[in-house]
């Protein structure tokens, strides 16, 4: 059974619909060089902004494994003042902001200190009023033009399948708090 579920799975894609998987993103745009999307999702009790706020919380905290990502400080609980202010060029994560639509998505490139230990990477968050709440995409896309950078990027998304799932998660988990206590 156990094996069976290995073979199936597939780093790439977790919980996202064919027609998210499919669809064109912001990052896309941004990437010089071949790449390979990877793509997360989650449904979210929560209104649209205030999710897209929790989002905004990027910039504070990586709201992952706090232990391997955050050097074992724990990612707030409550909204820091101001995170949702964003501008061109702000570091959020390992990227810099490079788009934003408030309320509608969040797009970076990966900041250019990281560029030797990731590649060309980008991302972009978006969410979407859906029945119930909202809809939250994760896109990570990441280039790779030689066998090192492919191999690179084949780790890459085993970690992005356990980190970035957990960050949807605990956003989700969140967001749909905020949304309860009003």
């Amino acid at each position: 059974m156990l094996r069976e579920r290995l073979r199936r799975w597939d780093p790439r894609v977790w919980n996202a619909t064919p027609e998210e998987v499919a669809a064109d993103y912001p990052c896309d745009r941004h990437m010089t060089v071949p790449f390979r999307s990877f793509v997360r999702a989650v449904d979210v009790a929560a209104p649209a902004p205030l999710v897209y706020r929790w989002l905004c919380q990027l910039k504070v905290a990586p709201y992952s494994y706090d232990l391997v990502d955050n050097l074992g400080r724990r990612s707030p609980r409550t909204l820091t003042p101001g995170a949702e202010e964003l501008a061109l060029g702000q570091k959020f994560l390992i990227f810099e902001v490079v788009e934003f639509v408030p309320d509608g998505h969040l797009t970076g490139m990966i900041a250019q200190r990281h560029r030797r230990s990731y590649g060309e990477v980008a991302v972009t968050y978006r969410v979407t009023p859906a029945a119930g709440g909202t809809r939250l995409v994760g896109r990570l896309d990441v280039g790779a033009t030689t066998v090192f950078e492919q191999a690179r990027r084949a780790a890459l998304a085993v970690g992005d399948a356990l980190m970035g799932r957990k960050q949807l998660l605990t956003i989700k988990a969140l967001a749909e708090r905020s949304a309860r206590a009003g």
